[in-house]
């Protein structure tokens, strides 16, 4: 029943409602020079309506409706402004004109935006995007993972190994993390190997975030990892105008603990700030050996000046969570949904325990500096150096294991199983530098820039503890301890990445303008040693992506807007493709994508409405075969050709002061052109093999979100929350046998603010997930397996029934 209502709430934000309305227009001058000021952002709230001022520092907005309005005025150079606005019933419906003259005053200090204009998209450029605020990430920050924070943004599935903490991912478009550029700061975040955003390293990534951009199909230009999905750019707190200091506790299911604490001196006299934000959550999780322990920091201080802005960045994180990818058979969480199997083994009476160190361990600092320098009112240039260093690893009890298969070892007491603790542990480096330079004037905008990124990861095994004596050479004993530990393999990966790009917005006219991104990476990796099967990893590879992107955008007038891109782009494999090639002696190629977006914008003061359609159209796709390594990483196959089309639509209503519905739905074919694959029915001897068009794995053809949005008193708001995700199979095959059901959540958001006086207040969130408590289940891995016949073999990580989060913030 309530995914119906879900969907037919959806289908009715599809209307446009009539109604009287007025216009409202201005000009903006400088306080000082009483010039027209080209170029300011102005943006009409609730409705979201933005425009740029033009070479007279004239802006508009028509079809706006009776309501109380903010407008909000914002240009690098200027201090920002806020104007009030009511609109009465009776100019709505005598469609007046409201006009205001208003003034900027020159800035002392330069502002923040110009470190992430190079990665961020605005109204001009013919992206598919969606912004999210401070204020919006702070009302999700019950979530503690980025991924749930964005997970009612279209086109997005989250995935979780253990609930809401832990190891958390999501999907754009069916997607996966490892072709999803994430940035900090127009610094990557990407791990240059996996290429993938391990969100559990550094947790709370919203606690510290001014605000973030989704970039959904091919992304704007930056460094790092390819963007053949989408983009997600953060940016860090910025400077306030005045102190602040902030501190939040949490409470809620699976014994969870989130704490935290925001402070900042605000900006001096002199345009010095210091800002720090703490967070830390502890859980026991939701499965057995689910627990998290995890921790990051923030610290960040800058000058800021005229023209200038110097600031350094400090990021740590840490954690330490149990292993719970490996996930459970349908049997085994029949009997208990909280069972976990790692760690387990028998003891001396055959009795199951667990090994009470079955954890993941990984500790992460990045170090930033940027520096900005505007030369004049055309010009903006920046720089930015970044050290990012990780080590850690995870520990595992490996039960009735071959010494000699395993480890290389010989057995002294001549056992042929034994039992072993080892830890496959990492240390890396990567060494980033940026250099930028933009150009605007009246019509033209220029950016271009380049990132070169080295990276340096050794990974390597201990064996800390065997439970028989073990040799090397069969004679002599050799001593493992978790003080002595024994080193059965080390691999190497060295990776340079050079980046180079320039960007061009040009207006033909005023209305219509053209968009070109070109996008060159140079890319050398190297892979040396060998690898814990004992296989040599010798592997030297150079590759050279040229990724163009051409579009154009045309604002109808000043409410609706339609714009087209095209673009391609290239990836190479991960070092985790490379590897399972190497040992199974197989060819990994590059993929290609040819991604064309086609969208249309509608903004008005309480109806705004967003579609685009789509067309991924691959070569060579890397996609997950449904399988996982050893280590918890997806296996990839090429795949020769295959496509994702859809269409996204997106639209809002505001039908009074304490109402509104938000929604969104994608349609989308993902299909596989002429893949080949075997079948059976269980215990069959022989194979049947195939050939058809097939759905890509972990792509959905439906994904939608809903949000309605109750404000029934002052200070307070209750928020109904709905995702639904279709079926969708767990590899490239379509059997029934490997798919997984769809599932609709409903969730109910809550909150309260006292205000207090002197700008402080203390604000109540309670947050109820699941409200109905159903009962579903995502895949951990799938995999045919031969023994005295085929079977189809699976594992699930179950998802948590109703659970709550109670939580309580302090603003000063």
């Amino acid at each position: 029943m309530f995914k119906k209502v879900f969907l037919v709430l959806i289908a009715l934000l599809s209307s446009v409602f009539a109604m009287a309305q007025v216009k409202i227009e201005g000009s903006v001058t400088d306080k000082t020079s009483q010039q027209a000021i080209e170029g300011v952002h102005v943006v009409l709230t609730p409705g979201n309506l933005s425009t740029v001022t033009d070479a007279n520092g004239a802006f508009h907005f028509s079809g706006i409706e009776a309501g109380n309005y903010t407008l909000k005025l914002h240009h690098l150079s200027y201090g920002g402004l806020v104007q009030e606005i009511k609109v009465s019933e009776t100019a709505a419906k005598k469609q007046h004109t409201i006009g205001f003259d208003l003034v900027l005053v020159p800035n002392t200090y330069m502002q923040e935006e110009v470190i992430i204009s190079a990665t961020r998209a605005d109204n001009k450029i013919p992206l598919t995007t969606s912004t999210m605020s401070r204020e919006q990430l702070q009302e999700n920050k019950v979530s503690p993972a980025i991924p749930y924070a964005i997970e009612t943004e279209p086109s997005v599935v989250v995935s979780a190994e253990n609930g809401l903490v832990g190891a958390t991912s999501f999907r754009i478009r069916g997607v996966d993390a490892t072709r999803i550029n994430v940035n900090i700061n127009g610094i990557t975040l990407n791990d240059p190997e996996s290429q993938a955003v391990f969100w559990y390293n550094i947790p709370n990534l919203g606690g510290m975030a001014q605000s973030v951009q989704l970039q959904r199909g091919i992304g704007a230009s930056t460094g790092g990892s390819a963007s053949l999905g989408g983009a997600l750019n953060l940016q860090t707190l910025s400077a306030s105008s005045r102190p602040y200091a902030e501190a939040d506790l949490a409470y809620g299911s699976f014994n969870t603990r989130q704490y935290g604490i925001t402070a900042g001196t605000g900006l001096s006299k002199k345009g010095f700030s210091l800002d720090l934000a703490y967070n830390g959550m502890n859980s026991d999780g939701f499965v057995r050996n689910g627990m998290a322990d995890q921790q990051s920091l923030f610290l960040s201080g800058g000058y800021y000046g005229k023209r200038s802005l110097l600031k350094a960045v400090f990021i740590m994180g840490s954690q330490r969570t149990g292993i719970t990818w490996d996930g459970a058979s349908a049997k085994d969480l029949d009997k208990d949904p909280h069972f976990n199997g790692t760690g387990s083994y028998y003891d001396e009476f055959g009795n199951v325990r667990y090994y009470d160190n079955e954890t993941d361990n990984y500790h992460q600092r990045h170090y930033q500096l940027y520096y900005s320098f505007l030369p004049n009112e055309y010009w903006t240039l920046n720089a930015a150096v970044d050290f990012t260093h990780g080590d850690g690893y995870y520990e595992q009890y490996k039960d009735d294991k071959k010494p000699g298969k395993y480890y290389g070892l010989t057995s002294l007491t001549g056992t042929k199983k034994s039992d072993f603790i080892h830890r496959k542990q990492m240390f890396n480096s990567a060494y980033t530098g940026v250099l930028s330079a933009a150009y605007r004037d009246q019509h033209l905008s220029v950016m271009f820039g380049n990132s070169f990124l080295f990276y340096d990861g050794n990974h390597f095994g201990n064996l800390i503890w065997a439970q028989d004596s073990m040799s090397v050479n069969g004679i002599d004993y050799l001593n493992i301890g978790e003080d002595h530990p024994y080193e059965w393999y080390r691999n190497k990966g060295e990776k340079i990445d050079n980046t180079s790009y320039i960007k061009l917005n040009y207006d033909v006219t005023k209305r219509f303008n053209v968009y070109a991104d070109l996008q060159l990476r140079n890319i050398d990796y190297k892979l040396n040693g060998m690898d814990t099967s004992f296989d040599s990893l010798a592997f030297h590879e150079k590759y050279l992506f040229f990724n163009p992107k051409l579009g154009m955008n045309c604002s109808i007038d000043d409410r609706q807007r339609i714009y087209f891109v095209a673009g391609m782009v290239g990836r190479e494999p991960t070092r985790s493709d490379i590897k399972d090639a190497i040992i199974n002696k197989d060819t990994i190629k590059v993929e290609t994508m040819l991604d064309m977006e086609l969208g249309y914008g509608l903004q008005k003061s309480n109806f705004n409405l967003n579609a685009n359609l789509y067309a991924m159209l691959y070569k060579n796709q890397l996609t997950p075969s449904g399988d996982l390594s050893s280590s918890g990483y997806a296996l990839m196959e090429n795949v020769d050709k295959s496509y994702r089309i859809g269409v996204e639509l997106a639209a809002g209503y505001r039908f009074c002061r304490w109402f509104s519905l938000d929604g969104n739905l994608t349609l989308s074919s993902n299909k596989i052109i002429g893949y080949t694959y075997t079948d059976f029915n269980d215990g069959d001897t022989t194979l049947q093999t195939f050939k058809a068009n097939t759905d890509l794995s972990f792509s959905p053809s439906v994904v939608g979100a809903g949000i309605a949005t109750f404000r029934p008193f002052k200070n307070t708001k209750v928020q109904l929350v709905g995702k639904y995700v279709g079926k969708q199979f767990c590899d490239n095959t379509s059997r029934e046998v490997y798919a997984l059901d769809p599932y609709f959540l409903l969730n109910l958001r809550t909150a309260y603010t006292w205000k207090m006086g002197n700008g402080n207040e203390l604000e109540l969130q309670f947050v109820i997930n699941n409200l109905t408590n159903h009962q579903y289940r995502l895949s951990a891995w799938v995999g045919d397996y031969e023994w005295d016949g085929y079977y189809h073999s699976r594992a699930f990580l179950q998802q948590p029934g109703l659970n709550y989060m109670l939580r309580m913030v302090a603003r000063f």
